[in-house]
């Protein structure tokens, strides 16, 4: 008899963004005159640029030809990529081998993917509020005890708490955990953690073996430079760390689907030798992956050309000026707004100590502004709420305009 997975039935009900559509749609249907404004998921907006255009349709072109056709690709990646991205983190002063970059379809996937090399008896810490993939999956893969309703958390989970008091960056686990979620800049609540902060993280999982998965994919949006964009800006990351980035966010590949993973050789684990994380990751990879899309690696290697950064950096402009807009806008109107200088997300505290989801309505029947409800992303984001400055200029101008104008505080 075949049976299913029950971990599947310990997810808390209803993911958030889904909800969030069914609120949306309700609303929409009982009020069709309505234009919507979005600044809720982070989805790209803007168009693709020339450079990177280019490079995926030469990557067409190539298949088009018996000359330069190619079938099945290095799981782990083209080599070319591989040595680019190994170039562009040396540009930021850390030294990696192309051996231990594995290319992918992108940030999400591999934060999943990743666990399946690690123990499912392992210990789980996460940073609370957090990106809902880094718990759900973690479920899934049997590593969680129950959901409590009231208390908004799963057993058996460590949840390192961010909030105004310690600046939106948790303190270490009080107990030995043996998986460490990190993300900087963080989604949901703009904050980055500082070289010092990371530093702390790196010592305590040197000392208890543990392992970190550092979530990097919006490291393209820091304009301090004084604030870490890898977390092997960290001396010692690279005997405990693993990194995860994408495309996505720093050249609008979010439909076109292309990130990395990063697995230094010197990582080690219980029980294990150097080399030997590197090489599981890399048999998962084989076993279960036939490696990124030839076309869109081709669009990778564009991205990564000097025409292809400038271009990108230039999308990464606009949408922190989309940040600042409203920024701007709605601190002089009482709102408490964190975030929206080194990362595309504003974190608000929410008026009159509205709920997360009752905020998220008044929002919408107000203003016809969407966000994101912040206890959406953990206990830790009652009370807080997420707007994103991925949006068209007129749109973020128009829902800025809206909350200003029309939400009654």
């Amino acid at each position: 008899m075949a049976t299913i997975n029950k971990n599947y039935r310990k997810l808390a009900a209803g993911y958030l963004f889904p909800e969030i559509g069914r609120r949306t749609r309700n609303f929409q249907a009982e009020n069709p005159k309505a234009k919507l404004l979005r600044l809720g998921i982070g989805n790209t907006t803007e168009a693709l640029t020339p450079e990177i255009v280019a490079g995926l349709q030469r990557g067409v072109q190539k298949l088009s030809k018996i000359s330069t056709y190619t079938g099945y690709g290095d799981e782990q990646g083209n080599t070319a990529l591989r040595e680019g991205l190994a170039k562009f983190y040396g540009e930021r002063g850390v030294s990696l081998s192309p051996d231990d970059i594995f290319v992918s379809d992108g940030a999400k996937p591999d934060s999943s993917n990743i666990q399946s090399i690690f123990g499912d008896d392992n210990i789980v810490a996460i940073q609370d509020p957090a990106y809902p993939v880094y718990v759900d999956t973690n479920v899934i893969f049997g590593r969680s005890g129950d959901f409590d309703s009231g208390t908004g958390k799963y057993s058996n989970f460590v949840y390192m708490k961010c909030d105004e008091e310690n600046g939106f960056f948790p303190s270490l686990p009080d107990k030995k955990v043996d998986l460490i979620y990190l993300c900087s800049p963080n989604n949901p609540t703009g904050a980055v953690a500082t070289k010092d902060q990371l530093k702390m993280f790196v010592d305590y999982a040197i000392k208890h073996q543990a392992v970190i998965i550092f979530d990097a994919a919006y490291s393209e949006y820091i304009s301090n430079h004084d604030l870490p964009g890898s977390i092997y800006e960290v001396d010692g990351a690279e005997k405990c760390a693993i990194e995860i980035n994408s495309f996505s966010k720093f050249a609008g590949f979010t439909g076109v689907r292309l990130g990395w993973t990063i697995v230094p050789e010197q990582l080690t684990v219980e029980n294990s030798n150097p080399g030997e994380v590197r090489t599981m990751w890399l048999r998962r990879q084989t076993t279960f992956f036939n490696g990124a899309s030839n076309i869109v690696q081709e669009g990778g290697l564009a991205v990564l050309s000097e025409t292809g950064l400038q271009e990108s950096r230039g999308l990464i402009d606009y949408y922190m000026q989309n940040a600042s807009i409203i920024r701007s806008g709605l601190q002089p109107i009482g709102l408490t707004v964190y975030g929206g200088d080194n990362a595309p997300y504003l974190w608000l505290r929410t008026p009159g100590g509205l709920s997360s989801w009752d905020f998220f309505d008044k929002l919408l029947r107000e203003t016809w502004v969407i966000g994101t409800p912040g206890s959406g992303f953990g206990p830790a984001g009652e009370g807080f709420f997420r707007l994103s400055a991925f949006g068209h200029r007129d749109d973020i101008k128009a829902a800025v305009d809206n909350i200003v104008n029309k939400l009654k505080l």
